[in-house]
């Protein structure tokens, strides 16, 4: 069939549809980008791609392969809204994600939201506390359906806003503090006690403790359940040898030769998380057989490749992965109305000693 005329310009008028060539569209097409294109009304292309079973199969037919065309995706966030629905996302929120927990913490969280049709968006606030209000308002004017978080420090009044908001917080490895929410936390007071108590039982005196800032709730449970097993064999807490705020492994190099080139050195360190203890690490493999080669080590988090480190070492393992999993539980009972509004939940996530290289 021969293309129309344009009486204006002498040439055969352009096909419309001709507008949006799909190697020349610019932008994110939109549904009138597609009604165009059909030749449709959007009102015809919305209901084609809702699947409304009224529409003539012809009709249905050019719709989408106009949507093919133009690569178009349906906004499911405006959609849910004007439908009364949630997002479908929710929000996590980190404070590093270079330490491998984290990441672990994040599989564990999207495995379970994941079965309840919703995605998870990660935000890392690198312990910034200012980070992390405004990554969390961000969120909260999203419409996030929920947010699962791992604390900066202990002042949280914007979680307890969002929850006031309506946005249903669930905190992971700190307790929440002002205010109600559900927490998934580490038994990080029995970990640290059991291996400081493992040092004490063969024969270390002189113990050293390399942890997170204080205002970190690990570190500091972390702090307590050491200096729980120093009292309980009869030896108070030596400050000399106490390192904390080292939140890399570079700090936790320098704390840690800080300590062995004391007068009187510990003959064992037991470093808080997993950043200390690779910190730790190359403090003892940078001072040598005489400096520190006789040194134990013991420290929280299990890792990748800690078997073959070539040392004796004990650490404190538990499955980071269920930490996520069981926030995201949580946080999936409160979203299903599984919950009662007014009982918070506190889940703990055991822990036990691994040996390597003894």
């Amino acid at each position: 069939m021969p293309a129309p005329h344009d009486p204006q310009s002498g040439r055969a008028a352009r096909d419309p549809r001709d507008r949006f060539p799909r190697d020349a569209h610019r932008g994110q097409p939109t549904l009138r980008d597609v009604a165009e294109r059909a030749g449709v009304s959007a009102m015809t292309a919305s209901r084609v791609l809702r699947d409304d079973p009224q529409v003539l199969p012809a009709t249905r037919a050019r719709v989408r392969a106009a949507a093919d065309a133009l690569g178009y995706r349906p906004n499911e966030v405006a959609r849910s809204l004007r439908l009364g629905r949630g997002t479908g996302l929710v929000g996590l929120v980190v404070t590093n994600l270079a330490n491998p927990f984290y990441s672990r913490l994040a599989l564990g969280v999207d495995s379970v939201v994941g079965e309840h049709g919703l995605k998870t968006v990660i935000g890392n606030t690198g312990q910034d506390l200012d980070a992390e209000r405004e990554l969390v308002a961000d969120l909260v004017a999203r419409r996030v359906d929920g947010i699962i978080a791992v604390p900066a420090g202990a002042d949280q009044r914007h979680l307890a806003t969002a929850v006031a908001d309506g946005v249903p917080v669930v905190l992971a490895s700190r307790p929440p503090e002002g205010f109600a929410a559900d927490c998934v936390l580490v038994d990080d007071f029995g970990g640290a006690r059991a291996a400081t108590a493992r040092l004490l039982e063969r024969g270390h005196r002189r113990i050293g403790f390399l942890g997170s800032p204080p205002a970190v709730h690990t570190g500091t449970e972390r702090l307590r359940g050491y200096a729980a097993a120093l009292a309980e064999a009869g030896f108070d807490v030596d400050a000399t040898f106490v390192r904390q705020g080292q939140t890399e492994p570079r700090q936790a190099t320098r704390a840690a030769a800080e300590l062995l080139a004391l007068p009187a050195p510990p003959t064992a360190l037991f470093c808080s998380n997993n950043r200390n203890t690779i910190g730790a690490f190359r403090a003892l493999r940078d001072a040598g057989v005489e400096g520190g080669g006789d040194v134990a080590l013991a420290g929280f988090d299990d890792f990748e490749l800690a078997d073959a480190l070539g040392l004796p070492l004990t650490l404190v393992a538990y499955d980071s992965d269920e930490l996520g999993r069981a926030a995201g539980r949580l946080l999936a009972d409160r979203l299903h109305g599984r919950a009662a509004p007014t009982e918070p939940r506190e889940v703990v996530v055991p822990t036990h000693l691994v040996e390597y290289g003894m």
